[in-house]
């Protein structure tokens, strides 16, 4: 190992408008030994328009485990090393959690270099509460998974935040309206700080009406965000709660899961691991 080893540096890139980066990470990306990229092709594009010349490694999901070696082996050398996503900050729904995880282990030093998230950027401009909020990402592809999922986020009080691709836009929308409620606050931010930027703030039943009517609010990439719950939702959660309490010491577990299933609307999957639980 090189007596002075190399530093990474976690570098946001724009999610569209390319005047978005800012000048520390121009330098930093023109400065550095290497930059592992999540698409080499992506990012020689934004490096072009920088006018900048470094050489690229590919680091995605699929081989993020044994780009690791690599990148290690450069700090090693001595050589700083950047690491940048498609678009945003990187380990954000992104890959390099391995990588940057492996490296605290091993001593490395890791620098942010911050700069544009498109979670954060349409948390701004929203209009929903954004003191308190919670991030899941991804929805689940498949519809009875995403229904689980979003069924467990239902009784959340913080603004929930995700995010959504083109395809399945409308399909997420119908199933947030049938989990959270139609009536239930949400926001759509679609292609943020690109030409065809939309964003609109209405109840889930109005935004799912909305994006099935027009096929051009189903392309590109989606922030959407949903109000939590009010007082009173959380009141009846408690509710829930208490009942739960009841049943569990009076059925055993997957009748008492049923009968909640029945009364409250919820799954009796959830309620059933919540039984067992208490039930051990």
């Amino acid at each position: 190992m090189s007596n002075n080893p190399g530093r990474l540096f976690v570098v946001a890139t724009p999610i569209g408008n390319l005047e978005d980066i800012s000048a520390r990470a121009v330098a930093v990306l023109g400065g550095v030994g290497r930059i592992a990229a999540e698409d080499t092709r992506h990012t020689a594009a934004l490096l072009s328009h920088l006018g900048i010349r470094r050489p690229l490694l590919s680091l995605h999901e699929h081989n993020e485990a044994v780009r690791v070696e690599r990148v290690v082996a450069a700090l090693a050398a001595g050589e700083d090393v950047a690491l940048v996503s498609d678009a945003g900050t990187p380990l954000i729904s992104d890959p390099g959690y391995r990588l940057v995880r492996e490296l605290r282990h091993q001593g490395y030093a890791v620098t942010p270099v911050p700069g544009a998230c498109s979670v954060i950027a349409a948390l701004s401009v929203a209009g929903l509460p954004s003191d308190r909020f919670v991030y899941e990402g991804f929805l689940p592809a498949k519809a009875q998974q995403r229904a689980r999922r979003l069924q467990a986020l239902a009784a959340e009080a913080r603004t929930v935040v995700m995010l959504e691709s083109g395809h399945r836009i409308a399909a997420s929308l119908e199933a947030m309206a049938a989990s959270f409620g139609g009536d239930r606050e949400a926001c759509l931010a679609r292609e943020l700080t690109k030409r065809f930027e939309t964003v609109r703030l209405a109840t889930l039943d109005e935004l799912a009406a909305w994006v099935a009517a027009d096929a051009n609010q189903r392309r590109g990439e989606f922030v959407l965000m949903v109000r939590g719950v009010e007082a009173q939702a959380v009141a009846d959660t408690v509710t829930v709660d208490a009942l739960i309490d009841e049943l569990a010491g009076e059925m055993p577990p997957r009748r008492a899961a049923r009968l909640l299933a029945r009364l409250t609307g919820g799954s009796a999957n959830t309620f059933y691991r919540r039984l067992a639980r208490e039930d051990g």
